[in-house]
């Protein structure tokens, strides 16, 4: 056995212990007793006791200095198990305990707190989330910008900076766009109520429809949607709402996009640093490729109407151009998963730049709720109306993933520009679509981009897939485009 041999075989054990820490995160999402969360909160401050232990240990700088890469593919698993270790060095063994246990308990406190609308009840643990993460950010900086190192587990290498004029870029034209389409009559939703089992039944054929493995996967409900695990063993949920069954849908597809990543990944690359998506901004590219530029396209909106009114039987749209329309509607609204294309990424630039503002100390969160109602209002032009459609609706902050936020927008601007490329090359792409099938586009999207997992940089492999320097101009050209023919504009 040479020193990368023991090296990979450590890593393997540790990447398993970390499948089943998700796997526990998944069960306190969807099946877990509400009763429980004191007790889970102490399961996974123990694992995460055990993780850090594995990947902060000594043997492990050891073997990286003495491991020689075999190939292309072994020294980027060293390259990556490297970035992982200098990082989880910097970190305390108690601190990472601290954090485990506190965001366990703080998602069950957001999940009520949301329910009862008391911002005020959530917010002492919210504190806690976020000293426990200054302390996190400010021992991974080391001097540097705390806000850049949290990015950093999310987007490697990239820092807040560059986002930041990514957003500048974007946002007048987002602006721009949204006032004009919003100027323009609204076009009619769907009508009556919608059976929950019948939601459910459709969403697992279109999770199966955009080439998602039930033999390797599960589709369940909970509050907030989200996909977890990889290799064999990738799960998604979704959830329903009796009046709007695109909301389950989506939801659904979007989730897919990220589970088809991560089930499309080379299985030799299994349990080891490569064996995952290699950051958030390329997961969101896939999930919000599958979701817009492919279900939300006049092709396949075509399809899924006969695919409703099968199931549902009249729904108040009267065809597929109606349907289209109604799918793709712009309105005004509070919540980031069920805003239209136009207005998502407003969405995630106000957490940007308040998550921003709380680590950076710039804000307190006493007066997070305050500061996101003044944002949202100047930046959408209407009041929040109760906490779970103002600063209570993600869990994202709760669970302190604090850096996470921006990468939706990324993997926006990384989906522009795959779908350029992937035009391209499925010159037939709309046909295809247009019958429900999409293996031309998830099979382009697997072999240029999903196989190789960690292998590459993120904006590395966009650039390899699309054949472009990533950048928010094809995102921008499409969403124009698609929206001035929708509205008339």
């Amino acid at each position: 056995m040479t020193a990368f041999d023991d090296l990979m075989a450590f890593q393997r054990e540790t990447s398993a212990l970390g499948q089943i820490s998700g796997r526990l995160g998944w069960d306190q999402e969807t099946v877990m007793p509400r009763g429980a969360a004191q007790q889970r909160g102490e399961e996974m401050a123990a694992i995460e006791a055990v993780l850090h232990a594995r990947r902060s240990d000594p043997r492990v700088g050891d073997w990286l200095k003495r491991a020689e890469a075999p190939c292309e593919v072994g020294a980027a698993q060293l390259r990556e198990i490297r970035r992982a270790f200098e990082r989880t060095s910097k970190v305390p063994a108690d601190l990472a305990k601290a954090i485990a246990r506190v965001t366990s308990q703080a998602q069950g406190k957001w999940a009520q707190a949301r329910a009862d609308e008391d911002v005020a009840a959530f917010l002492p643990v919210l504190e806690e989330v976020v000293a426990l993460k200054r302390e996190e950010g400010a021992a991974l900086a080391q001097g540097g910008d705390i806000y850049d190192a949290m990015v950093e587990d999310y987007e490697p290498y990239t820092t807040g900076g560059q986002i930041a004029a990514i957003f500048d870029a974007m946002r007048p034209r987002l602006v721009a766009l949204r006032a004009a389409v919003l100027d323009k009559p609204m076009p009619k939703g769907v009508s009556g109520t919608f059976d929950e089992q019948s939601q459910m039944q459709l969403s697992r054929k279109l999770a199966v429809t955009f080439g998602y493995d039930l033999n390797r996967g599960r589709v369940d409900k909970a509050v907030h949607p989200f996909s977890s695990g990889s290799g064999l063993d990738v799960r998604i949920t979704t959830r329903t709402s009796n009046v709007d069954p695109f909301n389950c849908f989506y939801s659904t597809i979007h989730e897919v996009g990220h589970a088809a990543y991560e089930q499309g990944i080379n299985p030799a690359y299994a349990l080891t640093p490569l064996g995952q998506g290699v950051s958030m901004g390329v997961h969101e590219s896939q999930s919000r490729i599958y979701e817009n530029q492919l279900g939300r396209g006049r092709a396949f909106t075509g399809w899924l109407f006969g695919q409703m009114t099968d199931l549902f039987g009249d729904f108040g749209i009267s065809d597929a151009d109606e349907f289209y329309s109604a799918v793709n509607r712009v309105h005004n609204g509070y919540i980031r998963t069920e805003a239209d294309e136009v207005q998502y990424n407003l969405h995630i630039m106000l957490r940007f730049d308040l998550e921003r503002a709380l680590m950076a100390g710039d804000l307190q969160v006493a007066d997070l709720e305050a500061a996101w109602n003044d944002r949202f209002e100047a930046d959408f032009g209407y009041a929040v109306d109760k906490p779970s459609n103002g600063c209570l609706q993600d869990v994202h902050w709760s669970v302190g993933l604090f850096g996470y936020f921006p990468t939706y927008s990324l993997g926006n601007v990384y989906a522009g520009c795959l779908y350029e490329a992937l035009q391209a090359a499925v010159p037939d792409l709309g046909a295809q679509l247009g019958q429900g099938d999409t293996s031309g586009a998830t099979g382009w999207l697997h072999e240029n981009l999903q196989r190789h997992g960690g292998l590459y940089a993120p904006r590395e492999v966009i650039e390899r897939a699309s054949g472009m320097e990533p950048g928010p101009e094809p995102l921008l050209r499409y969403l124009e485009g698609k929206f001035g023919a929708l509205y008339r504009l």
